[in-house]
């Protein structure tokens, strides 16, 4: 009886293994415990995917194109101005901007309205701290007698010039015009010993924005140490460097760049006639309204400068030059709904945010000018 009960426990677990095994092979691959199913989903051929070919072409579905934002459009021949590329360096104009310095050695203190910072809009005249001279004692004192003694004889020219005044006609005009001199040298003299007792306060050049501020207060300041830059952000300038001078003297129009796609309108100022470092200066003002809130002073850009003459082209996006393994340049051409073929390209800047191609496309080839990067991965 034992070994009946024997068998038919064995007989259900076989069965219930068996069962087992079918319920698992009719769910299919992929499935795990607690996974649905739907017998009606067909499994995507691992063959459709994004791959590149053996000749370098790469296979694109259209799911994946737009996946990946990729646009293409279809270029044409066009006569473009020939330009070059140029390395500048964002500057202030000098009309629009300048340095506050101390002229005496002193302790920084807060002005009026506290101590101008980074970033500050002021106006003109605006008081921006003040530098107050830092003497000893005896010094303090032999000032202050100074400004006393300067400002009794100020009282005694004010006095005589009245008089001489009252006296037009009957004394010289030269002795009225000495009167009036002395007593304008006395109040000269009696600002500026004023001006080391009270201190000496750091006016800003122009309106505009504090763009460096190097000074806190308490701090101890040298003469002609700069406390202060202020610069009109909408009055910038950028000076480039042209190694080659004739470039110079065929300047049509220009732009500048600092970051890819970006193309900012400027304004060619002039060059200069002596050489820096090999290379002649040349200035360019930056259009206003034209981004100039994204500059700041000192910072590297690009300059494309074109000049007069002209070349036939196609013009795309500078976004839409990549480089290949081989460090070349190419473009992607749409060749096939589904397949992008690389072309090696010979190419010149146009202005900051478009290139001009010279070989390696013809017109009315389909190109691709966003995502570029993102397709160029593709492996």
């Amino acid at each position: 009886m034992k070994k009946q009960n024997h068998f038919a426990r064995l007989r259900t677990a076989v069965l219930a293994a068996g069962l087992t095994l079918v319920l698992a092979a009719s769910a299919g691959p992929g499935h795990g415990p607690g996974e649905g199913h739907d017998h009606d989903e067909a499994a995507t051929p691992t063959g459709d995917g994004p791959r590149r070919q053996p000749d370098g072409r790469v296979f694109l579905p259209k799911l994946s194109q737009r996946q990946l934002a990729i646009r293409t459009q279809i270029v044409t021949s066009d006569t473009l101005p020939r330009a070059v590329a140029l390395s500048g360096r964002v500057s202030y104009d000098p009309g629009a901007g300048g340095r506050v310095q101390a002229s005496v050695t002193g302790r920084l203190e807060a002005g009026p309205n506290g101590l101008a910072g980074l970033g500050q809009r002021v106006r003109k005249g605006e008081v921006l701290g003040i530098v107050r001279p830092v003497h000893n004692a005896l010094e303090t004192a032999s000032q202050r007698a100074a400004a006393a003694d300067a400002r009794a004889r100020l009282a005694v020219a004010d006095a005589r010039l009245k008089r001489v005044e009252q006296l037009e006609g009957v004394v010289s005009q030269r002795e009225i015009e000495q009167a009036r001199a002395d007593v304008e040298s006395l109040r000269a003299q009696l600002r500026a010993l004023s001006g080391g007792l009270g201190g000496e306060p750091l006016v800003a050049p122009v309106s505009g924005v504090v763009a460096a501020a190097t000074g806190v207060v308490g701090e101890i300041v040298d003469a002609r140490d700069t406390v202060f830059e202020v610069v009109d952000p909408q009055r910038l300038r950028v000076e480039a460097v042209a190694y080659d001078a004739s470039i110079v003297a065929d300047i049509a129009s220009a732009s500048a760049s600092s970051k890819p796609g970006q193309s900012l309108p400027l304004k060619f100022v002039g060059a200069g006639r002596s050489l820096r470092d090999g290379a002649l200066p040349v200035q360019f003002h930056v259009e206003k309204g034209a981004g100039n809130e994204s500059l700041a002073v000192g910072q590297p850009v690009r300059v494309i400068a074109q000049s007069g003459q002209k070349f036939t082209g196609i013009r795309v996006p500078s976004t839409a030059v990549v480089k290949n393994a081989s460090n070349l340049d190419i473009v992607w051409v749409h060749t096939q709904p589904e397949l992008f073929e690389p072309r090696v390209i010979r190419w010149q800047p146009l202005d900051g945010a478009n290139v001009a191609i010279e070989s390696g496309v013809a017109a009315d080839e389909r190109v691709v000018v966003q995502g570029a990067p993102l397709l160029n991965q593709v492996r």
